[in-house]
């Protein structure tokens, strides 16, 4: 297995087509406006909430949707909404051609993932998107503990991986997530668009150097 090349993933912004600098605030400022409550108030009352982390940690997520539902006094049809709607905006649309892309590597290279994510998110783009049918494995921050770029984010990747760094190849939306990446000695691009990424994965799967974005 010493000569099998990952290649890795990132979802929001790559996978999906979504704005991971903006999404949650528009989000949070929409459902603000139909509450009836100014964005400052509702910050104060989520921090007032306590809510449960649901992105390091699984098992919680009902608890946190029924204390933000609490606390911006929604009800439960309010809150139905509120959740679908985040998940919608979270998810985005699927980067269909990047997909596709990753689908046609079986046979020359593995395929995984490694995200910052929401509990919930495995079902939710599972169902959306299919992704377990390309990518194994797919790791999740909430159900590894820990966000990128912290370096356990990475390292416990390569453990699933059973993988070296040096055969990893990754791609992100974000230029502190490559770099987090850099500091274990996993190769990587920062996605900026499908062609560019193609071309970078197309030269690490040949033996080059692809030339680092951003």
């Amino acid at each position: 297995m010493a000569d099998v090349r990952w290649i890795l993933f990132d979802i929001g912004g790559v996978l999906e087509v979504v704005d991971d600098d903006t999404w949650q605030e528009q989000w949070w400022q929409r459902w603000s406006d139909r509450a009836g409550i100014s964005r400052a108030e509702v910050d104060a009352r989520v921090e007032a909430a306590d809510l449960p982390r649901i992105d390091v940690t699984t098992g919680h997520a009902e608890d946190f949707w029924s204390g933000l539902g609490s606390a911006l006094e929604l009800d439960p049809d309010q809150l139905g909404a509120t959740r679908a709607d985040f998940w919608d905006a979270y998810c985005g649309t699927g980067n269909t051609e990047l997909i596709e892309y990753a689908r046609s590597l079986r046979g020359r290279a593995r395929t995984a993932i490694l995200s910052n994510s929401a509990d919930g998110a495995r079902e939710e783009e599972e169902r959306r998107f299919g992704f377990s049918e390309i990518f194994d494995p797919i790791c999740y921050s909430h159900e590894q503990g820990v966000n990128k770029p912290d370096p356990q984010a990475y390292l416990l990747a390569l453990e699933r991986l059973g993988a070296a760094p040096e055969d990893v190849f990754f791609i992100d939306d974000h230029a502190e997530a490559i770099a987090g990446a850099a500091a274990v000695g996993i190769r990587g691009i920062l996605h900026r668009h499908n062609a560019e990424t193609i071309t970078a994965i197309e030269t690490f799967l040949a033996g080059g150097v692809p030339v680092a974005a951003g």
